[in-house]
């Protein structure tokens, strides 16, 4: 017999809707700009007739403006059910590491719901002016027994956080000993890295715990105007015990030029368990349906706040943040060892440069070495970073006439 919670139910259904609803409006669009009409007055034409043959017939272009507008405003009646519907049942969002980040996030979360916020340092003046709850880190176990506490967001340094992780679960332990396996939050983690929060999860939290690993792939600085436009990479990692297997789930992340329709369904709406079982979004475990509704309207946050969101593998996203922002956090220290400085006749391109080391040195050493430490494929970075400058200045040498045996004494240049 199928059970189901009406809420629940009801917000899954909205979220699903949504987003079936903009790729067959993507198709529609599609279709408008590069397919012929095709109706009763339309002559069957052969197949071998070239496309530019094909003419539109009259009031073509204003019938598909009128259904372009119906189908925006389908598409703004929905996005208001679904505010509604997260604002009827709004999350209380707890934050460990209540520093510069953590009031970054829980000032967007506080719009939404409620935020409790825990941290080494006393940041009771901070929450409270922002709306939000504080409880000291040392009273971790009053943090974690709120009662009504939906998520937990560890929003500590990429180095503490296995130690966080650590301390984090027996306390959750002991809240689903008291309030039964229901009532664990869903975790979820913001670190820069993914494979290491994700396997540090599955590690030590209790399997009753859904896991939800996420990157918001912007800060307080780049994103000090609002966080429209900005990238938000997820992947839902465990969900009513239910633990996705990313080596048979392939990843599905936009494009800026194409979305394939042939990627666009494997995480939206199915996935698979580590015995490659699949499974809907919309199960008839009530307790399932449950934990997806509430990942939903965590991630609706992100979404009705603007950001891009990035349906993603861990693995797949460290490899690509090995090659886009650890190569830039290595590039700018680089640069910066070298102590350029600005001069009166400096180049566009050189100011970009110093921008770039300006940039990377505001952050600290030790999110540059987590980055280094807990992505596998940093030190492939390196290596092949070090394969092309020796490359480059091998190519320099050349042209000056220089035998191998020569060259040989200049490799190694990093």
């Amino acid at each position: 017999m199928t059970r189901h919670r009406k809420d629940s139910t009801s917000v899954s259904s909205i979220f699903c809707s949504i987003k079936l609803f903009i790729l067959s409006f993507g198709l529609i669009a599609g279709s408008a700009f590069f397919l012929p009409s095709v109706n009763s007055t339309t002559p069957n034409m052969a197949s071998n007739v070239p496309q530019s043959a094909i003419e539109p017939t009259a009031g073509e272009l204003e019938r598909l403006k009128q259904e372009e507008a119906r189908l925006s405003s389908m598409l703004a009646s929905i996005r208001q059910q679904k505010l509604s519907v997260l604002r009827s049942r709004p999350l209380t969002v707890g934050i460990i590491g209540f520093g510069t980040f953590g009031q970054f996030i829980g000032q967007k979360f506080t719009k939404y719901g409620n935020v409790v916020g825990t941290s080494r340092s006393d940041y009771t003046q901070i929450a409270s002016d922002m709306g939000a709850k504080y409880i000291p880190l040392s009273d971790l176990e009053s943090f974690v027994m709120e009662d009504e506490l939906d998520v937990i967001v560890v929003a500590v340094s990429i180095l503490s956080f296995e130690d966080t992780v650590k301390d984090l679960a027996p306390h959750l332990k002991k809240r689903i000993a008291a309030k039964g396996a229901g009532s664990c939050p869903l975790i979820v983690d913001v670190l820069s890295v993914k494979e290491h929060a994700r396997n540090i999860f599955l590690k030590y939290l209790p399997e009753e715990c859904d896991v939800l690993c996420t990157h918001p792939m912007f800060g307080p600085e780049s994103a000090k105007h609002g966080w429209h436009g900005q990238t938000f990479v997820y992947e839902r990692t465990r969900i009513d015990k239910v633990l996705l297997n990313p080596n048979t789930r392939k990843s599905v992340y936009r494009r800026k030029i194409q979305i394939q329709v042939e990627d666009s369904d494997d995480s939206e709406s199915e996935f698979f368990d580590q015995k490659g079982v699949s499974h809907g979004v919309l199960e008839n475990s009530a307790s399932h349906i449950e934990g997806m509704d509430r990942i939903e309207r965590f991630l609706s946050i992100w979404e009705e706040e603007g950001c891009n969101m990035v349906s993603m593998s861990c693995k797949d996203h460290d490899e690509f943040t090995a090659s886009s922002q650890f190569i830039t956090h290595l590039t700018g220290r680089i640069l910066g060892a070298q102590g350029l400085k600005a001069t009166p006749i400096d180049t566009k391109g050189f100011q970009n440069v110093l921008k770039l080391v300006e940039n990377t040195h505001a952050d600290s050493f030790d999110l540059f070495y987590g980055l280094y430490k807990f992505n596998r494929n940093s030190m492939e970075i390196i290596d092949k970073l070090r394969g092309a400058m020796d490359d480059v200045v091998g190519q320099l040498l050349e042209k000056e006439g220089k035998n191998s045996a020569s060259l040989d004494v200049k490799k190694s240049c990093l």
